[in-house]
């Protein structure tokens, strides 16, 4: 008796360790990575959680500029943004600075940072992508 309990016993501590070694992200994926990027230049102005200030910086949830086609949003990093245009019927008055000191592979992990967080379920940005925008000046 004694037996079969310490085998379930051991089963079940197998099972609890098995459920919580889920693997996280890899350390070098584009979201990872992306993630410190935002941290570092986006978040003072579009927050923690995306959100945004109203009537000051656009939030990056489920607006039509984040899911929607890639090249306006690698040029709002690139050459920012000085003009008060609407998103989604709403005007903000910060202006956004250029980041194209950002290298391509940095802008591609930040796009696709945003565009898989905050509740956006959008395609990743590759590097390529952003190059093929930077040529376009």
């Amino acid at each position: 008796m004694k037996k079969w309990m310490l085998v379930g016993v051991v089963c079940g501590l197998w099972t609890m360790a098995a459920a919580q070694t889920k693997k996280p992200a890899a350390a070098g994926s584009s979201a990872v990575r992306g993630k410190k990027v935002y941290e570092q230049y986006c978040l003072a102005c579009h927050q923690i959680d995306g959100s945004g200030v109203p009537r000051m910086n656009p939030p990056l949830i489920k607006t039509s500029y984040v899911l929607g086609e890639k090249e306006p949003l690698i040029n709002v990093v690139l050459k920012g943004m000085d003009a008060s245009v609407p998103i989604d019927d709403e005007y903000y008055s910060n202006n956004m600075p250029p980041h194209a000191f950002l290298k391509d592979q940095e802008i591609a992990d930040v796009l696709t940072y945003v565009r898989s967080n905050f509740g956006n379920k959008a395609s990743a940005v590759t590097p390529a992508e952003v190059k093929a925008v930077r040529e376009k000046k």
